[in-house]
């Protein structure tokens, strides 16, 4: 009998990206044998940010449906109702790593935290698979464990794009932090990769043409919510 693969999945208590949380949740439970185990700062229930469910402009620019789908009955599961804690984390108890995105506010909480940051230098140190997206790649190149990996995340350009495109109606919305996402990663020392420029087209279950994934190692990162199909996919071939 195979045993399960336990994947630890850091969040924030809210704000966090639903796409890049509950497409792989989806994939990776339709192959069975994996336990998503989340887990936030003090044990609270997380919530996704809202404006993805709603639309971010005029019902637009938020998820899809069939991930908002997910995500609903992602919500129901009582490892999701009911995380464990950041400080409870054993590292050995685990297998492999999720470190999802998201824009808003909120995300602060989970992208700035020493503790999340000293998880993920041990899963790199211990060899586990680590997978990245998104604003999640911050997490590991501010862990210190990006230095001369190859590896992509959200590019200048589209985190410029979202928030020139929004400033009126949201403000600061896409851009968490003064630097920009793919600035901080490469000073970290990590060896970008952009992929091709996208900006509407998304990959979906049937079509990985407009995703882009880099691997390096154990390690797998994506750019954004349009990729997170062919990274869910690509995340559960590390796992077998």
């Amino acid at each position: 009998m195979l045993s399960v693969v336990r994947v630890l999945v850091p969040l924030p208590d809210h704000d966090f990206d639903v796409t890049e949380v509950a497409v792989p949740w989806k994939i990776l439970d339709e192959e069975g044998g994996h336990e998503f185990v989340f887990a936030t700062e003090h044990g609270a229930t997380p919530a996704c940010d809202p404006l993805l469910i709603t639309g971010v402009v005029f019902g637009a620019l938020g998820a899809k449906s069939e991930p908002i789908a997910f995500y609903r009955q992602m919500e129901q599961t009582p490892r999701f109702v009911s995380p464990m804690t950041w400080s409870a984390v054993d590292v050995t108890a685990f297998d492999a790593l999720l470190l999802a995105g998201g824009h808003a506010p909120g995300m602060k909480q989970y992208l700035g935290s020493d503790r999340v940051q000293a998880i993920t230098r041990a899963f790199f140190a211990a060899k586990k698979p680590v997978a990245a997206i998104c604003h999640g790649v911050l997490v590991a190149a501010r862990s210190g464990a990006l230095s001369g990996l190859r590896t992509t995340c959200l590019p200048k350009y589209m985190e410029r794009s979202a928030y020139l495109s929004t400033f009126w109606r949201r403000g600061r919305y896409y851009r968490t932090y003064p630097a920009y996402v793919e600035d901080e990663v490469r000073a970290a020392g990590a060896l970008f990769e952009r992929g091709p420029k996208v900006l509407f087209s998304r990959g979906t279950r049937e079509d990985d043409r407009p995703a882009f994934v880099v691997e390096d190692g154990v390690y797998i990162s994506a750019r954004w919510p349009g990729d997170a199909y062919l990274f869910a996919k690509k995340f559960a071939d590390r796992l077998k």
